[in-house]
Order: structure tokens, then C-alpha cells, then sequence
């Protein structure tokens, strides 16, 4: 099996093997793949961050050997946490402009390597580094914090399907990247990422930082956000903004109504 790692600040993941497909999501840049499948110019990937599959272009791919991708994916992965930030190829002297949330794997004394290049990075990073094994130990206070944090870096991000970036990001994509920001790992969608974590009985119970998650009329799950107390919830929805919430649902203050309803409330860090 072939694998890969993203080089750009953002690669497009389609549906299907052509440019007209949709979005369903995005590659970061230093983030790992494998390559599942081959049609024309495309290839189906499988991300390592979250299983998640879909189609890049054959010239966004970098293909690294099993060796590389193997101490890649062990390394230490620091996370990018300024909203823009030019990462240096000092081996080519390109300057690629990296976003929130991009992956800089064994990043030490400002400096790592991808293959035969050498990179530099004088940008921000997260306190925590994302790990393979995605088995830190959370101490509840301080992570949810920082979570709440996190998550107001991306204020006004525009909702764009499918996206994970400050320029245009998803609902589940948005509360993914607030945990991974922090070192730790959630699935792409919504439905998947409710499958995570534990319940939470009440919204009286919930801590700044757990996941609510709210269905159709059909009862099907299809937004979540991520809270910031008893009363406040912070989610995309149009874009990324900070509304009321209670027992019943999402209360837009804007529109003067509840705009989506509330199914459950999950933990990911043990309290």
C-alpha cells in the first residue's frame, strides 16, 4: 500500500474522482494518508488522523515510502496555532503559508524534515502534541480551558461543507479541529464523532468543552458544537459563532428562534 502526506496548506477531498464532486473534506498540511485505491489521475485516500476516505488529485500527492511514513506517524506531531503562519522549505527556500491546525511532525528547536527537505517554522504551536497512539492522560480542568480557547480562534470562520480550515470550515470539521488542536483525536462527521466519548445525562451536568449534538425531524444526527458552559454553545452554522443554548435546543438570538434541536451531550475528557 502506498502512503502520502499533504505538502500544501490545503488539499481538497472530493467524493468521487473528479473535480466536479464535492468537498467531503480537507488534507492539512503534514497530515498522513494511504492510498487505497487508483482511477486516472486520482487517488483514493484513507487519512490516518480520522479513517476518513475520499478522492485527491494525483498532482497534490507526495508519496513517501513505508519507512518515512512509519517514523512520521510515530513522531511527535506539534500543531500549528497562529491563523496564518509561512512555514520556510529551507532545502528549496519555498515559502508555503500554513493554517490553524496544520501537522508539524518532530518539529524541535523550530526545525523539522519531511523525506529529503528540511523545514522551518517560527509560528505558534500547542502546548500538546498529537501522538499515534492518542493516549495522553487529560487532567479535565485545564484541557477544557483550552479547548474553550481554541475554539474562539476560529470565530467568524465562513461554514463551507466539507472544510477544515479558518477560511472555510464544517460543523464537525470545526469541533475536530478544536481537538486536535489540543493533541487529541475526533472523527470527521458528526453521526461518528457522537459515537464517541460518553454521555452526559443533562445539560446542567455538561463541562466547557463537551460535544452536544442535534437531530432532524428525522432523528438523525446532523450538527454538533462544542460547549462553553450551561447556557453557551459555540458552532458552525453559517459561520462560527457563539449562541444560547438550553434543554430544547440551539436558540439563535438573531433570528429569535431555536434554529436546531438538541439529542445528546458527550464527554471526551474524563471529568
Amino acid at each position: 500500500m502506498e502512503s502520502g502526506i499533504c505538502l500544501h496548506s490545503v488539499i481538497p477531498v472530493r467524493g468521487e474522482p473528479s473535480h466536479k464532486s464535492e468537498m467531503v473534506t480537507q488534507v492539512l498540511f503534514g497530515e498522513l494518508y494511504h492510498v487505497t485505491e487508483k482511477e486516472n489521475y486520482w487517488f483514493k485516500i484513507k487519512l490516518l488522523l480520522d479513517g476518513y476516505e475520499g478522492w485527491i488529485n494525483t498532482n497534490q500527492t507526495n508519496l513517501i515510502d513505508e519507512q518515512e511514513f512509519t517514523r512520521l506517524a510515530n513522531a511527535e506531531t506539534s500543531i500549528a496555532t497562529d491563523l496564518v503562519q509561512l512555514l520556510l522549505c529551507d532545502t528549496t527556500g519555498a515559502m508555503i503559508p500554513l493554517v490553524l491546525g496544520s501537522s508539524l511532525p518532530g518539529l524541535g528547536e523550530m526545525r523539522f524534515t519531511i523525506g529529503t527537505h528540511d523545514y522551518i517554522y517560527e509560528g505558534q504551536v500547542s502546548e500538546t502534541r498529537l501522538n499515534s497512539t492518542n493516549d495522553a492522560q487529560y487532567h479535565g480542568p485545564r484541557e477544557r480551558q483550552q479547548l474553550t480557547s481554541d475554539a474562539v480562534l476560529y470565530m467568524n470562520a465562513p461554514y463551507l461543507w466539507g472544510g477544515r480550515s479558518p477560511f472555510g470550515i464544517d460543523c464537525s470539521g470545526f469541533v475536530q479541529m478544536v481537538y486536535k488542536l489540543q493533541g487529541m483525536k475526533l472523527m470527521r462527521d458528526a453521526t461518528q464523532q457522537a459515537t464517541q466519548g460518553e454521555v452526559v445525562s443533562l445539560l446542567a451536568e455538561a463541562e466547557p468543552g463537551d460535544l452536544a449534538f442535534f437531530d432532524d425531524e428525522d432523528g438523525n444526527i446532523t450538527h454538533v458544537g462544542l460547549l462553553l458552559d450551561h447556557n453557551r454553545i459555540i458552532h458552525c452554522s453559517g459561520k462560527v459563532q457563539v449562541d444560547a443554548v438550553d434543554h430544547q435546543g440551539i436558540f439563535n438570538n438573531q433570528l429569535k428562534r431555536y434554529t436546531h434541536k438538541l439529542r445528546l451531550i458527550k464527554r471526551i475528557i474524563p471529568y
